[in-house]
């Protein structure tokens, strides 16, 4: 069995594991869409503001995250806090993900991948271990596709997930999976630099949260990657 043939298995074994664990969610780290736009070919860093709707929170939100491609492979780590609306303190969220590229190549303008990744945030509360945890996990594909210009690379992307939540305090806990939907746009200029926005949906028995959000971002060729 080939490197690559163990590795779709191995995150094919995650997605599964995942969907067999069942508050409503929007997105991996609070107020930030969920991005699956395909593996970046060397390191990037992205800047992102998120505004959640009313069923999100509203509020503002505002992210930055480091990403990285290896061949096929793909991680991302992020931080982010949420301004809702009302009284309260900002929420601190933290997030990572691990992609793998199914389909795609540096001559085929179609790239699917898949992703699995996690979030961890505290409500009202902050970062540390304590009373109350929640986790997020985002599971699914992305399917991106690039239409090159001679200065500009414009990328639409479209990504379907299962949205899960895990509720835990008290020595109590509460998992919740949804479907979810996140889509969007980037343009990037041959320099490296790039903006980007997209709109997040998760389709919830209490209503709908969704948040839209616009960033920028600066890739880094490197040579061999």
């Amino acid at each position: 069995m080939t490197q690559r043939a163990q590795a779709t298995i191995a995150l094919a074994g995650l997605v599964l594991c995942l969907m067999a664990q069942t508050s409503p969610a929007e997105g991996q780290v609070r107020g930030i869409p969920v991005y699956n736009n395909g593996v970046p070919t060397g390191l990037a860093i992205y800047g992102d503001v998120g505004f959640p709707d009313e069923q999100a929170g509203k509020g503002t939100a505002f992210a930055v995250s480091g990403r990285a491609g290896f061949g096929p492979f793909g991680a991302t780590a992020m931080l982010a806090t949420f301004n809702p609306d009302g009284p309260g303190d900002n929420n601190v969220s933290v997030g990572a993900t691990l992609n793998y590229k199914i389909f795609g190549g540096p001559l085929i303008p179609l790239s699917v991948t898949l992703q699995g990744g996690i979030g961890y945030s505290k409500p009202d509360i902050g970062l540390l271990p304590g009373d109350e945890d929640e986790l997020r996990f985002p599971v699914g594909l992305g399917f991106a596709l690039i239409i090159p210009n001679p200065a500009l690379a414009i990328q639409p992307w479209l990504a379907p997930r299962l949205d899960i939540i895990r509720i835990s305090g008290g020595g109590l806990s509460d998992t919740e999976t949804n479907f979810g939907l996140s889509g969007g746009v980037e343009l990037n200029l041959l320099s490296g630099f790039g903006v980007h926005a997209a709109y997040d949906r998760v389709f919830t028995d209490g209503g709908d949260p969704s948040a839209f959000g616009l960033g920028a971002h600066f890739a880094f060729r490197i040579p061999g990657w």
